[in-house]
């Protein structure tokens, strides 16, 4: 039988509520939304494409701690307080990525934690 097992990476901030960075079960890797924290303060970067970038360098992190990169992610969910940001996320998110990219979803939502402009999380497949 297949154990899910928590994931938790030190280049990423602190959880801000009871969930884990990530979860492995068998091969897949379910990593939590991923804000654009700053791990070390815990404050969000300013302006949407710093917080994007900053949140999928947190996202790297937990990958990481999976043992995972980004070829790995097979699916990705965009969260945006704002969709008319969603060319300067969309810019940032492709220097992380290699082709062929991940599957992915962008929505907007009515807010984030904290204030954020956008959260990023990923399902990665070839976890340990």
């Amino acid at each position: 039988m297949t154990q899910r097992h928590a994931i938790s990476a030190s280049g990423a901030p602190a959880a801000l509520g009871p969930y884990s960075h990530a979860i492995g079960y068998g091969d897949l890797v379910f990593c939590s939304g991923q804000l654009g924290l700053d791990p070390a303060s815990g404050e969000l970067l300013d302006g949407v494409e710093a917080q994007a970038e900053r949140a999928l360098t947190n996202l790297l992190s937990v990958l990481d701690a999976a043992g995972l990169s980004p070829a790995d992610v097979v699916k990705t969910t965009i969260f945006l307080a704002d969709m008319a940001d969603f060319p300067k996320v969309n810019a940032v998110y492709g220097r992380f990525f290699p082709e062929p990219f991940p599957a992915r979803s962008t929505v907007q939502v009515a807010a984030l934690p904290k204030g954020g402009l956008v959260e990023i999380e990923a399902i990665a497949a070839g976890g340990r």
